[in-house]
């Protein structure tokens, strides 16, 4: 085929036979391949038919090609930029309400931790009057005990002798 006889630069089907399309740069095929244009596409392209010029996606220069949606790498660079820039403000605004959340939890939490604190400290303070006062009972209870046990001993040996 003569170079004069080649069909324009665009997209047609892939001579491979997929179902996408390929970029045809008026000498040679790409390896840019995009997908088939969809019914609202094609019927953007038959209003302008009837009322004017169809605007073609085509690349802005033969070193920077379309990519399959007709993006050229420099405009799909800047929507992954703004995405980038959305998603990181949507990260910082979700970062903050977590830090609100977990700061309320902070507040809700610290009365509970009081109220146990508090608790504990009146059993402690209890424990530590009644633990004296059942040891003391105790040696008073043992101390009786063994004068009587010994009196009752003494007793004993008396009736036996006497």
């Amino acid at each position: 085929m003569k170079l004069a006889d080649a069909p324009p630069p665009g997209w047609y089907p892939d001579p491979a036979g997929t179902s996408r399309l390929r970029w045809w740069e008026g000498t040679d095929w790409t390896d840019t391949y995009r997908a088939p244009p969809t019914p609202s596409e094609l019927e953007i392209k038959a209003s302008h038919q009837h009322g004017g010029p169809v605007p073609v996606v085509r690349p802005k220069r033969a070193s920077e090609p379309a990519t399959e949606h007709g993006l050229t790498r420099r405009d799909a660079e800047q929507i992954i930029a703004e995405v980038r820039q959305v998603a990181r403000s949507e990260v910082n605004r979700a970062a903050d309400v977590f830090s609100q959340r977990a700061q309320a939890a902070t507040r809700q939490i610290q009365p509970l931790i009081t109220e146990y604190t508090t608790k504990v400290k009146r059993w402690f303070r209890i424990a530590v009057v009644i633990i004296p006062i059942v040891v003391l009972s105790w040696v008073i209870f043992e101390a009786v005990v063994q004068v009587s046990f010994f009196k009752w001993i003494g007793e004993r040996i008396d009736s036996l002798s006497g």
